[in-house]
C-alpha cells in the first residue's frame, strides 16, 4: 500500500534582486517589483517526497501552494517534475497572511486532502526566513515533526515510521517518529531533479478548476486519474472550511510598525598585506568595533 505525501511549496519573491521598493508602506512585500521563483527548500522537499514515491509503490505526492493566481507556477513545476495533484489555495481573504494564518490555512487545506502520512517543506522560505510555518502547521495538525531533515535514513511503511537524519548545531542527530509526521527539508540533501520533458508538454498548458471540477474531488478519493485539462485545483476559504476570523491580516497577530532601510556605504578602502599577522590584527579591529561578533 502507498503513501500519501503532501509537500508545501511556496512562490517567492528572488531577495538576490531587492530594491529600495521591495517592501510597500504598509510593511508587506511588493512582490511585484521581484522576480518570482520557486522557493529553494521547498524544490529539496518536493524532491524528498518523489523519492520516497518512487521507494514505496502506490505512493502519491500532493503539492500544495498559498499564494496570488501567479503562484500556479511552481505548482507547474511541480507538476513537470512529477507530483500527482497540486493545488491553489488562494483567496482575498489571504492576503497579508502571518506565519500564523499561513500555516492555518494550510492545515485546513491538508485536512481536505483526507488521509496523510507525510507531510513535507522547506526549512524556511528565503523572503521571511522565519522558519516557522512547517512547525506551526504540524501543531495545528497535532502530528509528530522532525526539523531540518538533511537526510532520511530509513522508512518502514508497514511500521508506519520514518527515520531521519537533522543539522544541529555543530552535528547531527538521528531522530525517529511514526507517522503522520511532518518533515522540514534541508537543502544539503535530495536534489532536486531536472523537470521532465515529456510532462512539461503534458502540463504546459494547465489550466486551474476550482474545487469539485471534473477531477478534484473524485482524484482526492481515489476514484480517477490526474487530467492535463484543469490540472490545477483552485481553493478558495470556503473550499477548505477556512474560518475568516483565523485567515489573512485578521488572523495575523503580527504587525509591522515601521520600516527602514538601511544602506551601508564604504567610507574608505583599505589595502591589507596578506600575512596571518596582517589578517589577525584586521579581524581583531573588527571585533573591537562591534563589526563582527
Amino acid at each position: 500500500m502507498g503513501l500519501n505525501l503532501v509537500v508545501m511549496v511556496k512562490q517567492v519573491p528572488d531577495t538576490q534582486n531587492v530594491t529600495g521598493n521591495a517592501m510597500k508602506e504598509d510593511g508587506t512585500v511588493n512582490r511585484g517589483a521581484l522576480p518570482a521563483i520557486f522557493n529553494p527548500e521547498d524544490l529539496h522537499a518536493l524532491e524528498a517526497a518523489l523519492t520516497i514515491k518512487e521507494s514505496v509503490p502506490g505512493s502519491r505526492v500532493h503539492v500544495l501552494t498559498m499564494g496570488p493566481p501567479t503562484a500556479v507556477q511552481v505548482l507547474k513545476d511541480s507538476l513537470y517534475r512529477g507530483a500527482d495533484f497540486v493545488a491553489l489555495i488562494s483567496d482575498r481573504r489571504f492576503a497579508a497572511a502571518d506565519t500564523l494564518a499561513t500555516s492555518y490555512a494550510l492545515k485546513c487545506a491538508i485536512e481536505k486532502i483526507g488521509d496523510y502520512d507525510i507531510v513535507l517543506c522547506g526549512r524556511q522560505a528565503i523572503d521571511g526566513d522565519t522558519a516557522q510555518v512547517g512547525p506551526q502547521t504540524a501543531e495545528k495538525l497535532g502530528i509528530n515533526q522532525i526539523t531540518c531533515v538533511s537526510e532520511i535514513v530509513d522508512l518502514d511503511p508497514d511500521t508506519r515510521t520514518i527515520t531521519a537524519r537533522r543539522s544541529i548545531e555543530g552535528g547531527y542527530e538521528k531522530i525517529k517518529a511514526a507517522f503522520p509526521v511532518l518533515l522540514t527539508i534541508t537543502d544539503e540533501g535530495f536534489t532536486p531533479r531536472p523537470p521532465s520533458a515529456i510532462r512539461m508538454m503534458t502540463y504546459k498548458n494547465a489550466t486551474t478548476a476550482m474545487s469539485g471540477g471534473d477531477y478534484d474531488e473524485t482524484y482526492l478519493t481515489g476514484g480517477a486519474e490526474l487530467k492535463a485539462e484543469n490540472a490545477i485545483s483552485l481553493w478558495d476559504s470556503n473550499a477548505i472550511g477556512a474560518d475568516p476570523e483565523h485567515c489573512g491580516l485578521a488572523g495575523s497577530p503580527t504587525k509591522v510598525k515601521t520600516i527602514d532601510l538601511v544602506v551601508l556605504k564604504s567610507e574608505d578602502i583599505r589595502m591589507i598585506e596578506n600575512s596571518d599577522e596582517a589578517i589577525s590584527d584586521m579581524v581583531h579591529e573588527l571585533v573591537a568595533d562591534h563589526t563582527l561578533g
